[in-house]
């Protein structure tokens, strides 16, 4: 077995465990959108004054519209959580120890991508399996066009957490930067209402929401579930991840960056 090989897999089974040990993340998870879907998608619902969501061929109700848009929440938290780990492995060494490695920096990084994509990605497909019983089920060929969207969306997001966690020194620091970007990414996006919609209330809202990279995620994932492709979001999410994964391997380069600073 290769070197490389060997490396993703003892980083993916150490995130695994990780994650086993820390059930109360895999309930929030799961909590976080559920109270969405339950509670929130009514009030939602009367305030837009939406039944249907034009232009998609296939007319849905506002609720399964939003399952997409909370699939990507799922990854965005999971995301950032991962990357989280990042900056407490820096903070007792390991990560400086993982960075010599003789492997690339980027594959490493790659790993660490790999494994946190993996785990958001089963947090979502629990979900889905709730939000079924619930009554509210895509079609079933959606369920596998989903999963290459998924696993674009998931990196594209953890590279974004890479990247801010290189730039962050303190693990108490980190806490205060997931939220400034979160909720903004969040509420900024089409995950809780079409753009159409946004644009009618404000012309400058609705530019935001179209240049917010997980705008184009969760288009992905929500076109995806319809066994539909959007070429457009395909092409701008896989854009965001090259330049998040580029932007983290270069500030998680020992030579330069927040390492060096605080070998000082």
């Amino acid at each position: 077995m290769s070197g490389w090989l060997v490396c993703l897999l003892a980083v993916v089974r150490r995130e695994a465990l990780r994650f086993v040990h820390q059930r109360e993340r895999f309930l929030a998870a799961l909590v976080r959108p559920l109270v969405w879907l339950v509670v929130f998608a009514a009030g939602f619902r009367a305030a837009l004054g939406l039944s249907i969501i034009p232009p998609y061929e296939t007319y849905v109700t506002y609720e399964t519209y939003i399952v997409p848009g909370l699939c990507g929440m799922i990854q965005l938290f999971n995301g950032m959580q991962s990357s989280l780990s990042l900056v407490y492995d820096r903070e007792t060494g390991s990560m400086r120890l993982m960075l010599t490695s003789p492997l690339p920096r980027w594959w490493l990084l790659f790993c660490k991508l790999a494994a946190g994509c993996a785990i958001s990605i089963l947090q979502v497909y629990a979900f889905l399996a709730i939000a079924g019983l619930y009554g509210i089920a895509m079609p079933w060929e959606g369920y596998l066009w989903a999963l290459p969207a998924l696993v674009l969306n998931g990196l594209m997001l953890g590279a974004l957490g890479l990247l801010l966690s290189s730039t962050i020194d303190r693990l108490e620091n980190f806490a205060g930067v997931m939220n400034f970007v979160i909720f903004p990414m969040f509420f900024l996006s089409t995950a809780l209402y079409p753009l159409w919609k946004m644009a009618e209330s404000s012309e400058l809202l609705a530019a935001i929401v179209a240049a917010n990279p997980f705008t184009y995620g969760v288009e992905l994932i929500r076109f995806a579930l319809y066994a539909k492709l959007a070429p457009e979001a395909l092409l701008w999410t896989a854009l965001a991840f090259a330049a998040f994964g580029a932007g983290a391997v270069w500030g998680y380069d020992p030579a330069r960056g927040l390492i060096r600073r605080r070998a000082r």
